[in-house]
């Protein structure tokens, strides 16, 4: 049999022109033609690929509290994640909450690697459990596909592509659809698909653009995203440390690596002959990588922890009756022989910072009146002078009802002495569960109260479920001196 070497072995760098794996030396795109290896962290991964596939397309179907269960509302800008409702208002719950998920990706990322990547980012669960199946499914497996794309051009490769590229024009427009639902809700979405294209031109529009990216990713970027285009790649290096756990290829028992029969390999473990180390340069690990890379090559930037290379590596072992774990989830340390420490200074730091702001959250969540209750100054002139002396300011306030009952309030006037409220408008004020309205009113302070241009006005807003809020807010008007 042939030996591979460099220019013949797929996926590896032919020269040192050869930046990425995915790229040749004058920047053609290099395809991949990734070998599924079934084994145990496969199967792992296809159940919970699976499960988020469904957790996906469920969310914005499943109710909790009359609402979605995960809804990003920005036209009425508001929020509904898992029975909670966030408002624009709601701005420092809303970033503690980004920077809580920041840090904890940050340390799972520092514990475990690029686990976020290989098992649970969409770019990966699509394109392994969805796409390359029916890929499989309607093109035959790798090296079929890859020897008919490399051949001249004929119809059984064309009917075959025009099927495949068709399915998955379908799924991406299942899955823009639901992308866009998780922004507008699926009562809006099939209200703008049973209306005609016209009416509704700007989602029509959106809908093909989020279509058209998602198929553009699926069906021809693929990889590309994660060795290219992700940012996430790139951080890595600051979030590692040599305690992280990573996929790695075991150079202290797979080297010397050579290729041998099986009669030699018997010979070796019957300690007849020499041994030699256990990888016996299969390309295995190579032939299944779906970006490329050769993981004995060491830790590198295009490796997403998929665990395809463990699974098709413990498969070979197998084979050869050599034990398994030749690549294997393991860390720097615990490859030169020192104890892998979980409990570290990073571990900890980021832990202790994950608590503290996922309880300042709880917290600041607790503390949430059930209104929002804001006072500002209506536009015009800040005061004026009635024929009887009295002095008038226009003020505005705007309550949001944050709860999940409707609800109705009024506003009265607490001091200075005499002042009268006029509500422009019917009263009580009627709002609906997590409606916001701005109710404008005119307060006319008697003028003997003015000792200075502006004092403090408190007010009293009376809510129908016994709810009172105590806004204060600074009435203007002239110098009595």
């Amino acid at each position: 049999m042939k030996e591979p070497t460099a220019s013949n072995a797929p996926g590896v760098l032919a020269s040192p022109e050869d930046v990425l794996t995915t790229l040749r030396s004058d920047g053609k795109r290099r395809w991949m033609y990734p070998v599924e290896s079934k084994g145990r962290f496969l199967n792992r991964r296809r159940i919970l690929g699976w499960a988020l596939i469904v957790l996906y397309f469920a969310l914005p179907l499943i109710r909790i509290g009359g609402k979605p269960s995960v809804m990003l509302d920005f036209v009425h800008r508001e929020f509904a994640l898992f029975g909670l409702i966030f408002y624009p208002t709601d701005t420092l719950l809303l970033m503690i909450f980004m920077v809580g998920i920041m840090l904890s990706i940050v340390l799972i990322t520092a514990l475990l690697g690029r686990v976020w990547c290989g098992w649970a980012c969409p770019q990966t669960v699509y394109l392994e459990f969805l796409f390359r199946p029916i890929e499989r499914l309607i093109e035959g497996p790798e090296h079929a596909r890859k020897r008919r794309d490399e051949g001249a051009s004929s119809w059984d490769r064309t009917k075959r592509k025009i099927a495949k590229q068709g399915i998955f024009l379908v799924l991406a427009l299942l899955l823009s659809h639901t992308f866009i639902a998780y922004f507008v809700g699926w009562e809006a979405l099939l209200g703008w698909l049973q209306g005609p294209p016209a009416e509704n031109w700007g989602f029509f529009l959106l809908t093909a653009l989020v279509t058209g990216l998602v198929w553009f990713d699926f069906a021809y970027f693929r990889e590309q995203m994660c060795t290219i285009a992700c940012p996430y790649a790139r951080m890595q290096s600051i979030m590692l440390d040599r305690d992280s756990m990573i996929v790695s290829y075991d150079p202290n028992r797979g080297e010397p690596r050579k290729r041998r029969s099986k009669k030699i390999l018997q010979d070796e473990n019957e300690g007849l002959v020499a041994a030699q180390g256990d990888c016996i340069d299969c390309f295995a690990c190579v032939r299944t990588c779906p970006t490329g890379i050769d993981i004995r090559d060491g830790l590198q930037m295009e490796c997403v922890t998929c665990t395809q290379c463990i699974d098709a590596c413990d498969h070979i072992m197998d084979n050869i009756g050599k034990p398994r774990g030749l690549i294997r989830y393991t860390s720097e340390n615990q490859l030169e022989g020192v104890k892998t420490n979980v409990v570290r200074p990073r571990s900890v730091i980021y832990g202790v910072l994950i608590i503290l702001i996922f309880s300042a959250f709880s917290v600041v969540l607790s503390n949430r009146n059930d209104y929002d209750l804001n006072v500002g100054r209506a536009v015009g002139e800040p005061f004026s002078e009635l024929p009887d002396g009295r002095i008038a300011n226009r003020l505005r306030f705007r309550v949001r009802n944050q709860t999940n009952v409707a609800s109705t309030f009024d506003i009265f006037p607490d001091t200075p002495s005499g002042t009268e409220m006029r509500i422009i408008g019917a009263t009580p004020i009627e709002l609906a569960p997590g409606e916001m309205k701005r109710v404008e009113v005119w307060i006319i302070i008697p003028r003997e109260a003015f000792t200075t241009t502006s004092i403090e006005g408190h007010f009293e807003v009376n809510f129908s479920d016994g709810h009172i809020e105590h806004p204060v807010f600074t009435l203007l008007g002239p110098d009595s001196n």
